[in-house]
């Protein structure tokens, strides 16, 4: 382990903000581009397409936190043919399932329609847009098993090329495609494909270390039990504290909607700020899962707690300054974001949750990508249950109290919590680094 700094913190957390900010971008393009064809039911067809697919796809999701701490523990163990091996089992995880996605996509699709029914012209316009964007399935899936294996690396500068490369090719397609050449909905279908095929090419080449001199050996490890077997594990717990996560949000989202549509419309409102939050504080989370990741594999104590300390305070520090920039234009925000009047004092009124909320949220984030890099990823399920049956416990007593305050102050005894319950086994992932 070369030694843990600030500027290795900031050039690992640097590239993944800036690639996080063209995401947003790229949906305000799709929607900007099909909404010059002037028809409702090609921007509803998109919106529930580009849905359905990323709910299948954030299933899998697991794929790059997993292979991330995996790869960061090769590295830093010197192992470079169980760093090849990390991702070729991933790439045929994700291969496979991708593959799976394809072969049942009309029972899938079938589905979803029947969850979620629309009219028959935006079912059938959406039909032919997923039918086209289904077969990058495999692409997409294997790129989070690339993405994790990048970052686990250190080589962020990467992920943030191959994300603007991706959505910078996407944008420009989907001009072409619809404005250009008139194709409408299955233009912007075909264009995320091309992006997304072409994105998994230019990630193996990024990758391409991986298939070198030590491929050999990489696929001799392939069938190594103990190491699939920790692979499996990892991925169980990772996607389970990810389905627990998701399903509170979704409660807050179904709780909300009892306050009326007018508070339903404000907690949208205020959730795009802990997106945003998200999205600038993902880097220091992802800096931890790569230097402890590699601290751990190297056996060093030292720059395992240096790492720990370093992204925390980053995170902390950033989430200071998402906190005062919130305070000072929050209100600028939420008139940006809707025009409505009564959306928009509703919104205002909660707003000290929004500038509470990242002081309150970052400690979590950063942990989690502690223990991912530590592989220790059974305590982050466990975290995630006790803190999840505190929130139940939360919303019961609190939202009958406070309402929608309420319902807010539970959203933030959930990310207390899980701050909490990960700092108290935080001791494991130095110990982890003591073992010779």
């Amino acid at each position: 382990m070369t030694e843990i700094s600030h500027g290795r913190v900031l050039r690992i957390a640097g590239p993944i903000v800036l690639s996080n900010a063209t995401v947003p971008l790229l949906g305000a393009v799709d929607t900007a581009v099909v909404g010059q064809l002037g028809d409702a039911a090609s921007l509803g067809a998109v919106g529930i397409g580009a849905v359905i697919l990323a709910t299948l796809y954030w299933a899998f999701g697991f794929l790059r936190m997993s292979t991330s701490g995996l790869a960061a523990q090769a590295q830093g163990a010197g192992d470079m043919a169980e760093r090849s091996a990390v991702l070729i089992r991933a790439l045929i995880v994700g291969g496979v399932a991708g593959l799976a996605l394809v072969a049942a996509q009309v029972a899938l699709f079938a589905g979803a329609f029947w969850l979620a029914p629309a009219s028959a012209e935006v079912e059938s316009l959406s039909g032919q847009y997923l039918a086209i964007r289904i077969w990058g399935a495999p692409a997409t899936i294997a790129l989070y098993a690339l993405t994790g294996w990048l970052i686990g690396l250190e080589r962020t500068r990467g992920v943030l090329i191959l994300q603007l490369w991706q959505n910078g090719l996407n944008i420009g397609l989907d001009l072409w495609f619809v404005l250009g050449l008139g194709w409408g909905v299955p233009g912007v279908a075909a264009a995320t494909l091309i992006a997304e095929w072409t994105g998994l090419l230019l990630a193996l080449w990024l990758a391409r270390d991986a298939f070198g001199p030590g491929l050999r050996a990489g696929l001799a490890r392939l069938r190594d039990r103990p190491a699939m077997a920790r692979m499996f594990t990892a991925s169980r717990d990772i996607m389970g504290r990810t389905v627990l996560l998701q399903l509170s949000f979704t409660s807050f989202v179904f709780l909300g909607a009892r306050f009326g549509d007018v508070t339903l419309a404000a907690n949208q409102v205020l959730m795009q700020f802990l997106e945003i939050t998200a999205f600038a504080l993902d880097g220091f989370a992802f800096a931890a899962e790569a230097l402890i990741g590699q601290a751990i594999g190297a056996r060093a104590k030292g720059a395992t707690r240096a790492a720990g300390r370093i992204c925390l305070q980053y995170g902390v520090g950033g989430a200071a300054a998402l906190a005062v920039i919130f305070a000072l234009t929050g209100t600028a925000i939420i008139d940006l974001m809707t025009t409505s009047p009564e959306v928009r004092a509703e919104a205002r009124s909660y707003l000290p949750w929004i500038i509470a909320a990242p002081m309150i949220g970052v400690a979590a984030w950063i942990y989690d990508g502690i223990f991912i890099g530590a592989m220790l990823t059974g305590d982050i399920l466990r975290a995630m249950l006790l803190s999840v049956a505190v929130y139940a416990v939360a919303l019961a007593v609190l939202v009958p109290m406070g309402g929608n305050h309420g319902l807010w102050a539970a959203l933030m005894v959930l990310n207390g919590v899980r701050t909490f319950t990960l700092w108290r086994r935080y001791p494991k992932v130095l110990a982890l680094a003591d073992r010779a």
